[in-house]
């Protein structure tokens, strides 16, 4: 992710917004990933979770001690727990006017050919996740897209390591059985 890790940090706090962007950017896209997974109940908007999440990290930035894997572990543990806030909240209030769908997304300056077919495997990916039981989705996303490892991602979901080995190994069969079998036709399409 970054290579100078303990400089960026120590800028950051030190209130160097291009530091702080910079851990932004190598955590923001797995962030967002991660969300919009879990949050496909539509309860929460995934991105306004992010949005408070950032919050609370700069607001914790000093107190932070670890390492750039620890400091993914830490962004993503607060992403949980203002997503529960979220859910939360979302129970006692009517529903708000997604502004996000909203409002069109404009394009950057990248290759949108392939931007747009690295989204689409990407979505369709997430998808198939979202169809996961939640504790097993959590666990395949935190491990296998957000690259925490075990210990890290039972901080995050405040479970045992061996109740993460479970629910990834589940999740990971589940998505198996979901997927079509390379020599069926799918349905929908012609042979």
């Amino acid at each position: 992710m970054l290579d100078d890790f303990d400089e960026v940090l120590t800028a950051a706090r030190g209130g160097d917004e291009s530091a702080f962007t910079s851990l932004f950017r190598s955590v923001q896209p797995l962030l967002l990933r991660y969300l919009r997974t879990v949050a496909r109940d539509g309860a929460v908007s995934a991105d306004d979770v992010a949005a408070e999440t950032w919050v609370s990290v700069v607001r914790g930035l000093d107190r932070f001690r670890g390492d750039e894997d620890g400091f993914r572990g830490w962004v993503f543990t607060i992403a949980r727990a203002r997503l529960v806030d979220a859910r939360r909240s979302a129970r006692r209030l009517p529903l708000p006017v997604d502004a996000a769908a909203e409002l069109a997304e404009r394009p950057g300056a990248a290759d949108v050919p392939a931007a747009v077919d690295e989204l689409m495997t990407t979505e369709a990916a997430l998808a198939l996740v979202g169809r996961l039981a939640p504790d097993q989705a959590e666990a395949v996303v935190l491990r296998h897209v957000v690259g925490l490892d075990v210990a890290q991602t039972a901080r995050v979901l405040g479970k045992k390591p061996g109740a993460v080995r479970i629910a990834t190994m589940r999740g990971l069969k589940r998505l198996r059985e979901l997927l079509p079998a390379p020599d069926r036709p799918r349905v929908g399409r012609e042979v």
